[in-house]
């Protein structure tokens, strides 16, 4: 029977042991950097997500006052409708004020036209009438009357002159 060595005589061993050492060296210079790596990851990664909820925050911001700024804009869109329709109103009601002002000087005018010459033909008319008169009564006086009786009428006229002018 053969005699078996002590494990620690054995070139396995003192591999595993080498290895082992090895290990434990190579470990914790290995794990610091391995953790500081991470610790470096998480860091970066904490930063991205406050920028995120930072950018977040803004977009919701920009959001709002753009939907403030579309309210507004259609409210002031609505005012100005409102102001050009009410606008509208007026001048309409406006100009039909002014036309029928108009049409009513008009008419005033037309008025006083036809009454000028209602007036006008009237004074023609009587006139004329008053032609037709005189121009009988010198046929009547120059014809039928007496000339005794021709100079009494041509006295009295000439009496009642100053009468009649003043």
């Amino acid at each position: 029977m053969e005699h078996a060595e002590p494990f620690w005589q054995s070139a396995e061993f003192w591999i595993l042991v080498a290895f082992v050492i090895f290990v434990a060296i190579a470990a914790k210079p290995a794990w610091r950097a391995i953790t500081t790596m991470l610790d470096e990851r998480a860091r970066t990664i904490r930063n991205d997500l406050k920028e995120a909820e930072r950018l977040r925050e803004e977009a919701q911001k920009m959001l709002a006052e753009a939907q403030r700024n579309q309210r507004d804009s259609v409210n002031h869109a609505k005012e100005i409708i409102e102001t050009a329709r009410s606008q509208t109103e007026r001048l309409t009601r406006e100009a039909g004020e002014q036309l029928e002002a108009a049409l009513d000087r008009r008419m005033r005018h037309a008025h006083e036209r036809i009454a000028q010459a209602e007036a006008l033909a009237l004074a023609e008319v009587r006139a004329t009438a008053a032609e037709v008169a005189i121009e009988t009564a010198r046929h009547v006086i120059r014809e039928h009357l007496p000339e005794e009786r021709k100079r009494a009428l041509i006295a009295r006229a000439i009496e009642e002159v100053p009468a009649r002018l003043g």
